[in-house]
């Protein structure tokens, strides 16, 4: 059976005339206000101490030995070869003033069986440059350098005895320079030396005899004075992967004479085989009148042990 739904209208405003309000609270809210204390939270002192110094080292030892029997049938000499390289270098860069110091030692030995010890490389080189910057990327700098060798060098004919051309500041070079220094990427240098006054030095007063040019030194004298325009241009950037390639050009032209220009680049490759072994190609090119008339070269390939700070 359905059922029936109520169908009886109700008028809702004539009930809300019979709705009772509740009372007011009779008691009064009392309201505190909210009061806000700062409080010193205690920090501790991170101690961080900024360095405008960045340094690297490099230093590297290279072996080579071969061994034959007396009765070898191919023929053979029997031999042993050192070479070792030393290089600091340190950057000092608080804007706007920059400095860099630089060693560079190297020096390499070889002895074939029934000969005496000869010279495989030999070099010390030391610069420092301070620099002021003018603009994002000129400066203007100072420099000063040292150059010589360790030990004695012999020029070899088969027939004669070794000539004596060389020795420790025989010759040795100071050089001081003033310009303006251009930096186009981070891995380029390139130094325009304006006033540059290099002093050329031969102790050897007797060396005149073996190589006439006598580095440019009046023979019997042990000095020459020198201005000239100079232009140096390193780079030293990662060609590849675990490669490194650092070169650097010298050319150097004096105000009194242009007929004696020098140009000298340096270049080496060093690839990484691991942490410890690497692979190192260096040449050398050199044309300098007062050595001899032709351009001048070497180049050395080696396998050896290097530690580098930091790695």
């Amino acid at each position: 059976m359905a059922q029936k739904t109520d169908s009886v209208k109700i008028d809702t405003n004539l009930l809300n005339k019979y709705r009772i309000n509740p009372p007011k609270n009779a008691l009064p809210v009392r309201i505190r206000p909210i009061l806000l204390t700062p409080q010193p939270i205690p920090v501790t002192t991170i101690d961080f101490q900024v360095s405008y110094w960045r340094k690297s080292l490099t230093a590297g030892l290279n072996l080579n030995q071969t061994a034959f029997s007396n009765n070898w049938s191919g023929g053979g000499v029997s031999s042993f070869a050192l070479g070792a390289n030393f290089d600091f270098k340190a950057e000092y860069n608080k804007q706007p003033l920059s400095y860099t110091t630089e060693l560079l030692l190297i020096y390499g030995i070889s002895k074939n069986k029934g000969q005496f010890s000869r010279k495989t490389n030999d070099r010390i080189f030391y610069d420092n440059k301070v620099a002021s910057q003018l603009s994002k990327k000129w400066y203007f700098f100072g420099s000063v350098s040292f150059e010589s060798q360790f030990d004695v060098g012999y020029q070899y004919a088969d027939g004669y005895a070794p000539l004596l051309i060389s020795k420790f500041m025989s010759p040795g070079y100071f050089t001081e320079s003033i310009g303006f220094e251009y930096k186009p990427v981070k891995y380029i240098d390139i130094r325009l030396g304006t006033g540059t006054a290099r002093q050329t030095f031969v102790l050897d007063t007797t060396i005149y005899h073996n190589i006439p040019g006598n580095y440019g030194v009046t023979p019997h004298n042990i000095l020459r004075n020198e201005l000239a325009f100079q232009v140096v241009s390193t780079i030293n950037k990662d060609v590849a992967t675990n490669m490194n390639l650092q070169a650097r050009y010298a050319l150097f032209i004096p105000y009194n004479n242009f007929s004696q220009i020098t140009h000298r680049l340096d270049a080496t490759l060093t690839a990484k085989v691991n942490r410890l072994i690497n692979v190192t190609l260096n040449g050398t090119v050199l044309y300098d009148i007062t050595t001899n008339k032709s351009v001048q070269a070497s180049q050395g390939l080696a396998l050896g042990l290097i530690y580098k700070f930091p790695n």
